[in-house]
Order: structure tokens, then C-alpha cells, then sequence
């Protein structure tokens, strides 16, 4: 497709700009996943106690955040080209500061400028609800978070067996040249897109807030994304210790083949988006905050012993993926659909708070795992879960006034 194309709101995306997206998608978000199987490296590597380890994934997660928070409602008001490109070569350049750092502080800092310009696939997600055909939105929108979902259960494999046989270090050079690649295939493959927000960039991030006040549906949608991934999050964030010791004693290798389990959640990403009309927003979150919880239980009672693996993490951790996609893909279509002339500033919402509940979930984990070990993790995890359900069962702290009418013909 020439460079110089341009796409127009509801005209429809050529397939081969859609299949660029969904790869360019999981490349990008992969970034912030690497440093979870090597977590235990890393620490033995650069002498750090495991709580520092652990805030790599905190801070990389937090950046992830502040990215949606500042970059993504740019994509509402500037060149989108522009903007992947500028950030996409930033994350290849801290993949680097990475790879040579010999100082935990440097490795910290540089993950948290990795997790800022590792938001490419939230613009990218707009960009199908904004640019896709009216009947086809939530069919796009699912082939490219199913080519996110691909990119976060790859980076947990590679990392794993890179960080296996050759040093962690590796793993973040190769990410800093698949960066470059991405960079030179987006240059020449993503059209044009007009803008729909004029003004300054102070009053675009002003916007982002009253459209979170001023929207209560779209409140509920972020409490939910932020949970169910908040949930999801949980089992990556301390499984690299839990593997580690008695009766595992397994290294990052077995931590990246556990991440081949999700692909259940992956597959079925491209698939969910057309039920979400038919069974409405409501019942999908229901659908997918039981299945974590089912998950939680299987990972809490089962996941102690080798045996535990094969029964007990692994069925977790594919009901985790699977149950967060029923969640999320409804509510992010929900979310977007509120205000389609600011498509990326919702999504901003949406996302911030998904990530944010990712962070703090992670933080909570690790303490959890401090204070009860694996035990400690699985109720933090399951808490998360608990959330959306109860707003579902519209108990009276979470009831929005007309919720059952809005959410049920949210398409």
C-alpha cells in the first residue's frame, strides 16, 4: 500500500494495512514483557534483592501508563505516522540502555522510557474503531488485539528461551533490531489519517478529563478493564520465583513455555468482537470475571507440585487470558463507541486505567508473595477478579443510574 494513502472514518482498512497493524501490534507490546521470565536472571545478574526485580515489571507497566496518559491523545490531534515512528525508535534505543546496563537504577529507568513508547498498539486499536467499516469494527478491533495477545504470550516464550541459552541481555539487543524492522515496515506501509481535534495540546489533555467526568459508562469500563487485567497481570508477576523454588527449581525457560498457554486467549480475541452485540457488554464481563475466578481457585489449590503444573497453572493460566478477553474487548468496544469523534482519548481512559490496575496489581503481588508466598499471590489475583462481577451484580456502591439499558445496547 503507497504511503501517501489515506484513510477516511467508516471507509474501511485493506487487509494488508490491518495484518501490518496486528504484527507491528505484537512486536510493540512484546517490550513490555521480555523482563518477566528473566526476572530471576536479572536480579543474580546485576545482585539485586527480588523486590527490586520486581518493580522492573512495576515500572515497565507504569510507563505503559503514562504513554496512554500523554502520547496516545496526541494520535486525536497529530500525524499518527509521526508519532509511531518517533516512539517506536525511542523504545528501540531504551531496549539498548537495557541490554548494557550494569546497574539496577539504569535497567529501572530505562524500563520505565520502554514502557512510555510501547503504546503503539493503542493507537492502532482506534484507528480499526474509527477507520473500519460500521459493521466491521469490532471484528477489526479484535485482529489486532489478537495480534497484541500473540505478542505478549512470543515475549514470555523468546525471552524465555533467549534469557535460557543466551543471558538476558540478548533478549533486549534483539528487541532494540526488531524495533528497527518495525520501524522501517510502518514507514512504509501506514496511510494517512485526518485528525478530529484542534487546539492546543493543553486543551487536549484537559479533554481526556471531562470526557471521564462527564461519562459514566465509560468510568464502569475502566474500573473493569483495570481489574480484569489487574487479575491477568497477577500470575506473570511473581510465577518467575514461584518456578524458582522448591519443588521446581526451574529457570526462565519453563517460565516462557507456561506463557505458550494463553494463546487460547489470543485465538479467540479475533473471534469474540462479533458477540459483543449479541450477548451485550454486561454479560461478557459476567462471562469473563467467572472464568478468572475459576482460574484463580485452580491456581491457589493446584499449582504446588509438578503435577500442579500441568492441572493447575497451566488451566489458569489459559481461563486468565481467555476470561480477560471477554472482558476487555466488550468493554474497550463500549468505550470507544461512547465518543467516536475522540476515539483515541477514550481509548486513553480505557487503557491508563488498564495498565494502572496492571501495575498495582503487580505491586500488590509481589507483596502478597512476601507476606504468604504463592497463597498470597492467588488472593490478590482473585480479589482483582471479584471487582467486575459485582458490578455486573450491580451492587449498590457500583450502581450507575440506566446501566442495564446503556451497557445492553452498547455494540
Amino acid at each position: 500500500m503507497a504511503r501517501i494513502s489515506t484513510l477516511r472514518p467508516d471507509g474501511g482498512i485493506p487487509g494488508s494495512t490491518l495484518l501490518m497493524m496486528s504484527a507491528v501490534a505484537g512486536l510493540t507490546v512484546a517490550n513490555l514483557y521480555y523482563n518477566q521470565p528473566l526476572l530471576e536472571d536479572i536480579r543474580t545478574d546485576l545482585a539485586c534483592s527480588g523486590a527490586l526485580a520486581n518493580l522492573i515489571t512495576v515500572v515497565t507497566q507504569a510507563g505503559y501508563a503514562l504513554g496512554l496518559l500523554l502520547i496516545v491523545p496526541m494520535a486525536d490531534m497529530w500525524s499518527r505516522r509521526r508519532i509511531v515512528l518517533t516512539i517506536m525508535s525511542i523504545a528501540a534505543l531504551m531496549s539498548a540502555a537495557i541490554a548494557v546496563s550494569h546497574s539496577i537504577w539504569t535497567v529501572l529507568a530505562a524500563s520505565l522510557g520502554l514502557g512510555v513508547c510501547s503504546v503503539i498498539p493503542q493507537i492502532f486499536i482506534p484507528i480499526a474503531g474509527q477507520f473500519s467499516k460500521p459493521e466491521h469494527k469490532s471484528r477489526d478491533m479484535g485482529y489486532i488485539l489478537s495480534g497484541l495477545l500473540t505478542g505478549i504470550l512470543g515475549a514470555r516464550v523468546i525471552s524465555g528461551y533467549v534469557g535460557q541459552w543466551a543471558g538476558w541481555r540478548t533478549m533486549f539487543i534483539a528487541a532494540a533490531v526488531l524495533m528497527l524492522l518495525c520501524l522501517a515496515i510502518t514507514l512504509r506501509m501506514l496511510p494517512r489519517m485526518p485528525g478530529t481535534f484542534s487546539g492546543t495540546y493543553g486543551s487536549l489533555i484537559k479533554s481526556v478529563w471531562k470526557i471521564f467526568v462527564t461519562h459514566p459508562r465509560m468510568r464502569l469500563y475502566a474500573l473493569r478493564g483495570a481489574c480484569t487485567f489487574g487479575s491477568m497481570m497477577s500470575i506473570w508477576a511473581c510465577m518467575a520465583f514461584h518456578l524458582a523454588g522448591e519443588p521446581f527449581h526451574a529457570g526462565s525457560r519453563t517460565v516462557g513455555l507456561l506463557g505458550l498457554c494463553g494463546v487460547v486467549g489470543a485465538i479467540a480475541a479475533s473471534g469474540i468482537g462479533r458477540y459483543v452485540p449479541r450477548l451485550g457488554i454486561r454479560r461478557m464481563t459476567a462471562i469473563g470475571a467467572i472464568l478468572q475466578l475459576v482460574a484463580w481457585t485452580s491456581a491457589a489449590t493446584l499449582g504446588h507440585t509438578y503435577t500442579g503444573i500441568i492441572t493447575g497453572i497451566i488451566t489458569a493460566i489459559i481461563l486468565l487470558e481467555l476470561g480477560a478477553q471477554f472482558m476487555q474487548l466488550s468493554n474497550q468496544s463500549g468505550c470507544l463507541q461512547a465518543v467516536p469523534d475522540a476515539s483515541n482519548r477514550a481509548n486513553t481512559i480505557f487503557m491508563t486505567s488498564l495498565f494502572l490496575g496492571g501495575s498495582l496489581a503487580t505491586l500488590l503481588s509481589g507483596i502478597g508473595w512476601r507476606l504468604s508466598g504463592w497463597q498470597g499471590v492467588c488472593l490478590t489475583g482473585a480479589f482483582f477478579a471479584v471487582v467486575p462481577l459485582l458490578t455486573v451484580l450491580k451492587l449498590r456502591i457500583f450502581v450507575i443510574k440506566n446501566q442495564d439499558n446503556e451497557e445492553n445496547s452498547a455494540s
